[in-house]
């Protein structure tokens, strides 16, 4: 599903506020962020220019500046909504896109060196909230060859990250921000992964999630609800016996103000966990209604 973001109003759009709000928990991993500029292709790694930037910077915490979403974290570029947006790069940014952007730039880099390869709109918004930074970039053209050495030469100056760190570091992202405050717990430090495009998540041999690769974001096993559980995280609390795949609102006694439809939630009964599934309605919305759908439910456990 294509999100639509063609004038300053898309600011505004739920799913660009939602994804600025989450960005404010987001941490780099690292001693150097490296900001590089986004790119008309979606995922960004898929554009001729990132594929020039992946070059230097995929051994480097990499943030993309982008608008009317503010930043991308690379390890979050394909995840719904940031991964299928369609926005004109003009790169002339109006004063509330600098500010939105700039404030968000300026949070996460917060205590580490930043290396900007930036032009246009992009750099104002890093000029405005940041004091100390290197800028790389020759006469406004990130991809020109000068650009690229100077973000070369200047990469061999800062430590690099191992992939190994960097693989976790990623799980642990996509699950802060699918999940929220916390999210990044869901993710235990022995996780493996297996698979070549749909990942699915290990932990001693137990299969936690599925990482859907269309979407970027998990799909709740029984054992990873478990584990979402225990953080307190869109859990769903009914007073039947679950035994279809659809928890409909009349039945559900309380549920995480938090969710919203499309949310993987945890159905809970007598304080067990006996079913997984995606959200229809809203946490409020499954406490209020007295008719309607609340849970469609992906797992549930088998008397």
């Amino acid at each position: 599903m294509k999100v639509i973001c063609s004038s300053e109003e898309s600011l505004y759009r739920p799913e660009a506020v939602r994804w600025r709000q989450r960005m404010e928990i987001m941490e780099p991993l690292g001693d150097t962020v490296v900001l590089l500029p986004c790119s008309m292709k979606k995922p960004y790694s898929n554009s001729k220019s990132h594929q020039k930037f992946r070059k230097l910077t995929r051994s480097f915490q990499e943030l993309i500046v982008t608008s009317p979403f503010g930043i991308c974290p690379r390890e979050l570029e394909n995840t719904f909504p940031i991964q299928s947006y369609d926005v004109s790069t003009t790169g002339s940014w109006s004063a509330d896109e600098i500010e939105e952007t700039g404030k968000l730039i300026a949070k996460y880099c917060e205590g580490k060196k930043i290396v900007a390869n930036l032009a246009g709109g992009y750099l104002e918004s890093c000029e405005a909230y940041i004091d100390d930074f290197t800028n790389v970039c020759v006469d406004e053209h990130p991809t020109s060859p000068d650009s690229l050495y100077n973000l070369r030469m200047e990469l061999k100056n800062h430590e690099r990250i191992n992939r190994r760190e960097k693989t976790l570091h990623e799980l642990k992202s996509i699950a802060k921000y699918q999940f929220g405050e916390n999210g990044d717990k869901f993710i235990p430090d022995n996780v493996k992964t297996k698979g070549m495009y749909h990942k699915r998540i290990l932990s001693n041999g137990v299969q936690l999630a599925l990482l859907n690769k269309d979407y970027g974001l998990f799909r709740l096993n029984l054992p990873g609800g478990e584990i979402l559980k225990e953080l307190g995280i869109h859990i769903v609390n009914i007073d039947f016996n679950l035994e279809t795949n659809t928890v409909f609102a009349p039945g559900i006694e309380k549920a995480d103000h938090k969710i919203i439809p499309n949310d993987e939630v945890i159905v809970v009964r007598d304080d067990a966990v006996v079913g997984v599934g995606k959200a229809i309605m809203t946490g409020r919305e499954m406490e209020e209604c007295d008719n309607g759908i609340g849970v469609k439910i992906k797992h549930r456990l088998k008397k």
